[in-house]
Formats: structure tokens, sequence, C-alpha cells
């Protein structure tokens, strides 16, 4: 299921079953990776256009983008190359991507509009010398029309850094001169090709196969966001002010007045402060759901939706930028911290072990960015995610290994995609790859439709009756044997599970800010701040284009 399939009626009901925390779902259009642009010499400009909000608002902003659109070959994870775009503008800036260890040149030309002066770059955390522009507070700045190149030394730096305007930055970062950096390590740890694929990960959607020279830091996915807010009182207190510039000239006379027109400086006050947007990847719920470069967010190209199979080692790179802490829950586990800043957290004694902190509800801080792991296994929920019972025909094997779960260790075959996205060892592939043993055959429902466990603890709703739309797959299970089984006499009404692949029904988490004003579009519920996570059975392939 794509973007370019979903009726114009389906917006209003993403609105609705956003407001549920965990519940069988359809995934469908809207994945998210960490993608960007890569390479070692950047051309990057600071200029104005309209970002766009689920309430219909176009708010007037700023931000860094590409001078020149660079080549396909240039964007990363490169599946992306035949879609990616890279605007004069967008929000956030363009991701950049480079090697631990390469020297690396920005320039940014200054198009911001007359009025708003000079403008920079700050790299958070990385060494940086600058050449041409002028001199600013912070940083090498540059003039109106003008440009300034900066030097990055990004040895020791790998990990996940902020850049942001360091002139002015009260009122720059908040029109949207904010990006990241993601410096991916120059060596593979020893054990990461073990870990590689743990539960069906995407190799092809992720920048690397370790996040730090560290053999804790392997991982199989990977998702960036960026958290921050709008306060649309400053974007229109600018966008006037542009506006009445233009209108009247700096050298000119007013045609009406006869009076002079007024220096062309911006006079913007930034407090009182009050957002009334909250966004992930500079867009809000439920526009995080759509797909990365999707035409309809031209300045908007980052979109916000984690997507995994269960036992998938996550990593999840997320940057504060804006003025508030934004804390943040991800359902369905914790997060284990890697590192702040692109600093690993290592313990005092061991340089071996990681020392982060497991985090049921995830600090962000302005400026500061974090690298995190997170999985989805399952584990103690009490019943089986796939629907299993003793009498089920094929009722797969469930071995545990050492850990607890069916994976290759204890005898499972890992499903393995080619290039095109297929199965290519369907006949032999686990359908239960990553269950948690202890809960096989043991049933949810205590009087379920069709073919699947019953006598368990919950009473749930018919859901050939009672649901509706492309977004239900009709069953609380994980996998196509339990859709499948989850059938009886009276058919789905159109759009449901039965008009799509079986193998695509997986289970959906709100993720969201746990300040409860920032899951709002100015002050509608639900939006703002939140997105879905999407757990997926090992035989369907996780497409980050769609």
């Amino acid at each position: 299921m794509s973007a370019s399939n979903l009726p114009s009626c389906v917006a209003s009901a993403r609105r609705l079953l956003a407001a549920v925390a965990v519940f069988a779902f359809v995934p469908g259009a809207g994945q998210a990776a960490a993608p960007g642009i890569t390479g070692t010499s950047f051309s990057l400009a600071a200029s104005p256009a309209y970002v766009t909000q689920p309430d219909g608002a176009l708010i007037y902003s700023w931000g860094y983008g590409c001078a020149a659109p660079p080549p396909t070959s240039a964007y990363m994870p490169s599946v992306f190359g035949s879609i990616g775009f890279c605007p004069t503008m967008q929000m956030p800036g363009p991701t950049l991507i480079v090697t631990e260890g390469a020297t690396v040149t920005v320039t940014l030309t200054n198009n911001l509009p007359t009025g708003a002066g000079n403008t920079s770059i700050i790299f958070a955390g990385i060494p940086t010398t600058a050449s041409g522009g002028a001199r600013g507070l912070l940083a090498q700045e540059a003039a109106p029309g003008g440009s300034v190149t900066y030097s990055l030394n990004t040895t020791g730096k790998a990990g996940t850094h902020a850049y942001y305007s360091g002139t002015q930055s009260d009122l720059q970062i908040e029109m949207g001169l904010y990006g990241a950096l993601i410096v991916l390590p120059n060596t593979v740890p020893a054990g990461c090709v073990a870990l590689n694929g743990l539960g069906g990960g995407g190799g092809e959607f992720r920048l690397a196969t370790s996040a730090y020279d560290h053999p804790a830091t392997c991982y199989d996915r990977e998702y960036l966001f960026q958290f921050g807010e709008i306060d649309p009182a400053i974007h229109a207190q600018a966008e006037a002010q542009v506006k009445a510039i233009a209108a009247c000239p700096p050298g000119s006379t007013n045609s009406i007045t006869g009076v002079p027109c007024p220096a062309a400086t911006l006079a913007v006050p930034t407090e009182p402060y009050h957002p009334r947007y909250y966004l992930i990847n500079g867009r809000s719920m439920p526009d995080t759901m759509d797909a990365d470069y999707a035409p309809n967010y031209p300045h908007q190209p980052y979109n916000g939706n984690p997507h995994m199979h269960p036992l998938d080692q996550v990593l999840v790179r997320v940057i504060g930028t804006g003025r508030w802490e934004h804390p943040f829950h991800e359902h369905a586990n914790h997060v284990r911290i890697l590192a702040r800043d692109g600093n690993l957290m290592l313990s005092p004694t061991d340089s071996t072990r990681l020392a982060g902190l497991m985090m049921f509800t995830t600090d962000t801080y302005p400026g500061q960015s974090f690298d995190g792991i997170f999985y989805w296994s399952g584990k103690g929920l009490n019943w089986d995610i796939y629907g299993h019972t003793p009498t089920n025909t094929g009722n797969p094997n469930c071995v545990a290994d050492a850990n607890g779960y069916y994976t290759r260790a204890s005898g499972a075959v890992i499903p393995v995609f080619n290039t095109a996205g297929a199965l290519t060892n369907a006949p032999t592939a686990s359908k239960n790859y990553g269950e948690w043993c202890a809960d096989h055959n043991h049933p949810l429902e205590a009087n379920p439709v069709g073919h699947v466990g019953g006598g368990g603890p919950a009473t749930l709703p018919d859901p050939l009756v009672a649901t509706n739309g492309l977004w239900y797959n009709g069953t609380p299970y994980l996998g196509p044997d339990a859709v499948n089984r989850s059938r009886g006499p009276t058919p789905l009404p159109p759009g449901g599970a039965l008009q799509n692949p079986p193998e695509e029904s997986g289970i959906a988490f709100m993720w969201h800010s746990h300040n409860e004003r920032e899951i709002t579009t100015d002050d509608v519920f639900p939006g703002g701040m939140l997105m879905m996570m999407l757990v997926d059975p090992p035989v369907w392939y996780i497409d980050e284009t769609l």
C-alpha cells in the first residue's frame, strides 16, 4: 500500500487511529529511514519558503538547502537516489552524511531576504575552521548575498551531530535554520557481521553496520528524528517585516507619504514564546506518516515512522532543536542510550561495555543529540503474538535460544529478501522468526473469530463487523498465518486485509511526546510530535521508499 493508493478520506481515519496505543495494523505508506546526501564537499544555501502543517497552514520560514541539485549518486541510503530531492530551502536542512576522518567542506550562501542580515552554521562538537565571510559572535558569517566556507575535522567524531545557525539564533533557528550531520565510523567492529540481520534487518536502508567503532553499537535499521517547534506569531512577524521592506526598499521614498524608507533591518520579538506547532523532521502528525521525499511536502522531505521486524536492532538518532525540552516516549520497549553528542557512554572500569541508561521516556534537549538502540520482542506479553494454537495446521516450532527467542541460534531460518524485495527462501523461512517461545500457543482472545487460539484473557470486538478501512488488518496477531485464520463467515468490508497481502499485517504503537500540548496541531488533538512505530512479520519486506 503506497501513498498514491490512499483515498482522501483516510486522513481523518489516521487522526482517529493515532489515539490508540497499540492495535493490529496494515502498515503502509510512511516508513522512515535516515536519508540524506553524502560526500566531502557540500554547497548549501539559506533561503526562505513556506512549509505546510496538517491544518492547512502555510508558515513562512527559512531553511538550509542545496545551492544546486546534487547528483542522484549522492543520496543515501542509495535506494533514495531515484526519488530524493534537495531544494534550495528545506526544513530541517539536508542531512549531511560523511565518514569519520574525512576533511569535509561546507560552503554556505546567504539567500535570506533583505533585512535578515548575516547568517552562519555551527557544527556541534565538530572542530571547524572557516574562510571568507565576516567574523561573528559565534561563527564566521555569510553576509547577504555572500558566502562562507567551513572546513570540518571529523577525526574521532563518529555519531549524530546537530548543525544550526550561530547568528541571532533565537530568531534564525526558530525560523528553521537547523539540520543534522551524521558521521559514520571508518571501521567495522568485530562481531557486526554476525549481528547483521538479527531480525531480518534491512541493510539497504541503513548507513553502516555500526553507529560507532564499538561492537556494542551494531544495528540492523536506523531512523533520524529532529524534534522542534514553531511559534507562528514569530514567523508571521518576520514575514510582515520582510514584505514591508520589499515594498519600501532602503534608499527609496514611500510613494504615498514621501517619507524616506527606513533601514532594512528586521526587529522581530522572540519573547514571549508560545509555540503552537510541534515537529518531527519538519512535519506534524499525520504528515509524519507520509513517505520520505513525498512530493506534497516540497520543503519537508523527511518523515517519521520507525518500522521494524521483531528483534531488529534499531538505531534511533535524535536531535533536539528549537528551545524546548521534548520528553519523548517510545511505546513497546525502552531505548538503550549509546551516546550523547557523539560521545559514547562507556563503563568507567570496562571500556568494552556501554554504560548508557535504559530510558522509558527519552529526554531531548535543545541542541543536544543522542544515539540509542530500540528493539521489539513481544517478550512478557503472555500471549502468542503469531496466534498459534496446538491444533493449527502447519503450526511452526518455537525452539528457544539461550535468550528465550526463536532465532537462527536455535534452528530458525532467517527470511532473506532480494534487491526487489521478494522473499527468496519462502518455503524454508521461519514465519515466526524472533518469537518469544515462553508464550508460544498462549491465546489472547477468549472468543476469537476464526481458527485461532481461544480461551485467553481478552474479549475483543468481532473485527468482521466492528472495523473498516485500509488501516486495520482484522486481527490482533502478527503474521500471515494468523491473519488468514482470523476469518469468519462475514467478509471484511472493502479496504480490509482481504484486499491487502496478509504478510503485511502487523502491530502499531504510538511514539509521542509526553508533554501533552506537543501532541496537538494548533491546539487540535491528535497531531504534532507524534508518529507510529510499526512491527511487521519477518516475512514482510519493509520498503522505506513507499
